[in-house]
């Protein structure tokens, strides 16, 4: 189970008074029952089921009053950051004085996570009480209505308390996945001697899909924001918080098949694959071997958002769980083919190899993508915006073979080499670095070089090489009509040259520029395209190398004998 950090107000739990907060609207009788709870230990509340229900429903009424008297707006504990240090006991109860309601909301989300604890934890709850039987109502066992009282703490969004917030995500998924038939199958088996409590999925589908939205909607929005900010030149602290506040969720969650494939509907996988993709400095060939500080964040690679090896650890252990539906999922298996970013990211990882257990999922998830199964390629879903992009991969069979392609084109085979060469102890990482570098080298032979090329081209991972020269020009130039001579490719390389990662887009310049000098009316086609027109602004790019292509590529588009100018 996934642990949560500790409320920066927790020292002033024991000094709460229930009686002077009648915005909480309490009864006698619930405010007994906290006081009870405090002063005995949490075994023996938990003691009896219907005690136990009672305890759990009045910490989420004090969470939905709390919210309901503060009118939803931020307070005083919602700016402490839940990655600070706990405040001295003397500073916490000046906090108490004067926000009263938001140490109501910390101290009722920290209990109910030590309910669950409690719960989870097979070798000290009892065997008449359960997750199921405090959350879960009646004969059907239908989840408890006050479960909205978490939602709505995730809901708060700007104002929002992150601690509350990590916390409460933690909890309501906790107490979801007990739902899911597959966990339910998995906790009957595990416990045969006694008989599992009758639990409704169908209650607990709109809060799961409520928290998978809220969980993609955390990752999408610290994605676009790190991006916007590595475009400045730098990352900021809120994109690693804004990751942090989901990752127990999100662990707990990618526990099931169900959630698993919710979460992938939701589009999870694109804004996972995108947290963990690396830009990779100069440094990077160098740092393999690298101590990293697990706090600390990746050396050799610059990452939006700064996250820490640990944070990296944890976002590739969900995508690695993920790898394991893809046998049964055509969607899951279009998911990890789009833009090629489940492989990039796991590419990444292993180039730039942090930590050896970073290096452990991100191979094993690599095998998992060389290795899958696929007895049908169902039609892959999408949404409208989608459409048009993903058209190509509704016409592609998306299997082992499609994922080993991608690899190549990400200079994975180097990767592996580079890895099968250092010494490792554990058994599992120098069996799978044998079995993918094995069906690299073997697709490798199969692909011509054309069909390597198109590859790492349709990747968007140009990387210069023996593919990016006059001799492959000249020879493969007709090539780049395509199949249905819309030139397909070569509208991928023009999007190319408005690329993030530099490199990419000098490259793209190039190739454009080789692709105008020696297909017969290239100039002109690539003039058609749209190429001169994205291209002309990087002649006065701040990067000598790109500004010099640039240059380049928009000569060998306006001038026919280039090679004379030149």
């Amino acid at each position: 189970m996934e642990s949560i950090p500790v409320s920066p107000v927790s020292a002033a739990f024991p000094h709460i008074q229930w009686d002077p907060l009648g915005s909480l609207r309490l009864t006698g009788q619930e405010t007994s029952l906290l006081r009870m709870a405090e002063t005995n230990p949490m075994e023996y509340t938990l003691a009896d089921s219907r005690d136990a229900s009672m305890y759990a429903r009045v910490l989420l009424k004090l969470l939905s009053e709390a919210i309901l008297a503060s009118g939803g707006s931020g307070n005083e504990v919602a700016r402490l950051s839940s990655s600070d240090a706990p405040l001295v006991e003397d500073e916490a109860i000046e906090i108490l004085d004067r926000d009263p309601l938001g140490v109501v909301t910390h101290y009722a989300v920290t209990k109910l996570y030590e309910i669950l604890a409690k719960l989870n934890d097979p070798s000290s709850s009892s065997s008449n009480v359960s997750i199921a039987s405090v959350f879960y109502t009646g004969k059907e066992g239908i989840l408890v209505d006050h479960w909205k009282s978490l939602l709505r703490i995730l809901n708060k969004g700007g104002k929002g308390d992150s601690f509350a917030q990590t916390a409460a995500a933690t909890c309501l998924s906790i107490i979801l996945v007990v739902a899911c038939p597959s966990q339910r199958s998995k906790a009957s088996s595990n416990n045969s001697q006694h008989p599992q409590r009758a639990v409704s999925y169908s209650s607990a589908l709109e809060p799961l899909e409520a928290l998978t939205a809220w969980i993609v909607s955390q990752l999408k929005n610290s994605y676009s924001s790190s991006s916007s900010s590595s475009g400045g030149g730098g990352s900021t602290s809120n994109d690693s918080t804004s990751v942090s506040l989901v990752i127990p969720a999100l662990i707990t969650l990618m526990g099931c098949t169900e959630t698993r494939v919710l979460f992938a509907s939701c589009g999870g996988v694109k804004y996972l694959s995108r947290h963990l993709r690396l830009k990779k400095s100069p440094s990077s060939v160098n740092s393999s071997s690298s101590v990293v500080s697990g706090n600390a964040p990746v050396v050799g690679a610059k990452k939006s958002g700064g996250a820490s090896v640990q944070q990296m650890y944890e976002l590739a252990f969900c995508l690695w769980t993920m790898t394991y539906e893809l046998n049964d999922s055509a969607d899951i298996r279009a998911d990890f083919a789009r833009d090629g970013a489940g492989v990039h990211a796991f590419s990444d990882l292993i180039s730039v190899a942090p930590r050896e257990k970073i290096i452990r999922v991100s191979l094993s998830a690599l095998r998992n993508l060389a290795t899958c199964a696929v007895d049908s390629y169902g039609d892959v879903s999408v949404t409208e915006d989608e459409e048009m992009k993903d058209e190509g991969l509704k016409k592609k069979k998306i299997d082992a073979t499609y994922f080993l392609n991608e690899m190549i084109a990400c200079g994975c085979l180097k990767s592996v080499q580079n890895l099968k060469e250092r010494q490792w102890k554990d058994p599992d990482i120098i069996d799978d670095i044998t079995k993918i570098y094995s069906l690299l080298v073997e697709n490798y032979h199969e692909m011509t070089r054309w069909e390597v090329y198109k590859s790492e081209v349709e990747m968007g991972n140009l990387q210069w090489g023996s593919t990016h020269t006059e001799p492959f020009f000249k020879e493969n130039a007709k090539s780049f009509e395509g199949p249905d001579g819309d030139f397909s490719l070569v509208k991928i390389l023009i999007a190319l040259v408005t690329n993030q990662d530099e490199d990419v887009a000098a490259i793209a310049c190039h190739d454009i520029g080789e692709f105008a000098r020696h297909y017969p009316n290239g100039r002109q086609i690539a003039k058609r395209l749209g190429a001169k027109d994205l291209v002309m602004p990087l002649i006065e790019h701040d990067n000598v190398e790109l500004q010099r292509h640039a240059l380049q590529c928009v000569s060998k588009i306006m001038v026919q004998n280039w090679e004379y100018a030149n």
